[in-house]
């Protein structure tokens, strides 16, 4: 995680590049309010394969979710923002670490942004059959 000096302050900042953003809805609600972890573990996993996509110059497919943790909860009306960074390229496989990070904007505390949950997922670059190909090297360059 980064950090960085304000005031003598400590602010850690996310990691990666933005991927995807968007607002969570109240159908993403459970019954608490609080939006789903299944909700925020979909928008990880698409951003994560949009950066892959980029990486692979292609189709993939998730294999693996090597972790997640969620460490705050997102509350309707938040903006979520997914941060996706490349850790490792193998023949086939992308490997990422992925944060959500929040705003507030309709919950309490107003304007409060955080990082909310963070995963490593795991993505195959995939051909027009769904099986594995390779990762062409001008893609890694």
């Amino acid at each position: 995680m980064k950090k960085t000096k304000i005031n003598n302050n400590t602010h850690y900042l996310p990691d990666g590049e933005i991927v995807l953003k968007t607002v969570a809805m109240p159908s993403n609600a459970n019954a608490n309010g609080d939006i789903f972890g299944g909700w925020i573990m979909s928008q990880m996993d698409i951003g994560g394969a949009i950066l892959s996509k980029e990486i692979s110059g292609g189709k993939v497919t998730t294999v693996h979710v090597k972790s997640i943790n969620f460490i705050q909860k997102i509350s309707v009306g938040d903006i979520v923002t997914c941060y996706a960074k490349l850790i490792k390229i193998g023949n086939t496989s992308i490997t990422t670490k992925i944060e959500i990070w929040n705003k507030k904007v309709t919950s309490i505390p107003l304007g409060k942004y955080y990082k909310a949950t963070e995963a490593i997922f795991i993505y195959v670059a995939i051909n027009e059959l769904g099986n594995p190909r390779q990762i062409p090297l001008i893609s890694i360059i």
